[in-house]
């Protein structure tokens, strides 16, 4: 940076400026993070919370992401962005009475979000495919907690349930 581009007390901001060194102490990373999804057909039990089947990796900055548990257990302490999102229906038309999904964690239920079917106030009519999408912060250490993504479906008549195009994703929050 040229030296006259500097004012007694402040840059000009009017100017432009080319920067060819290193800035250190700006910004910062936001990982350990993940994603994954499923795209097939995942089949449940009606009123069961279950875990969600999301082993197909879009991508794991810092290998947390265990496709096999479908769990995330960070490597770094700190506070964590979670999303997910899955189109949960039950086989037969209008049969999804209630759609919700969760984060668990450390095997608890932490928080949720659901969709309810209401048809001119009657509360026990159904709809078709419900999408709910939950997000939530955590506060995990670096080595023992984890978080897992459940769902849970309440069909009109104990039809067959499903879970299709899962998300699940995070990141640790710069502080």
């Amino acid at each position: 940076m040229a030296i006259t581009k500097i004012q007694s007390e402040s840059l000009n901001l009017a100017d432009d400026y080319s920067f060819t060194g290193t800035i250190t102490g700006a910004g910062g990373v936001n990982t350990p993070a993940f994603e994954a999804k499923d795209e097939t057909t995942q089949t449940m039990s009606d009123e069961t919370w279950t875990k969600l089947d999301v082993a197909s990796e879009n991508f794991d900055t810092n290998n947390n992401y265990d496709n096999s548990t479908m769990r995330f257990t960070p490597s770094v302490a700190g506070k964590y962005f979670f999303y997910a999102k899955s189109d949960l229906d039950a086989s037969g038309y209008e049969d999804t009475r209630t759609a919700e999904i969760s984060f668990y964690k450390n095997g608890s239920r932490q928080i949720y979000t659901n969709s309810r079917f209401f048809q001119g106030g009657n509360t026990s009519a159904g709809g078709t495919v419900s999408s709910p999408f939950v997000s939530a912060i955590f506060t995990l250490n670096g080595s023992s907690d984890y978080v897992e993504v459940y769902a849970k479906i309440n069909a009109l008549d104990n039809s067959d349930v499903y879970a299709m195009n899962t998300i699940f994703g995070g990141f640790r929050i710069i502080e």
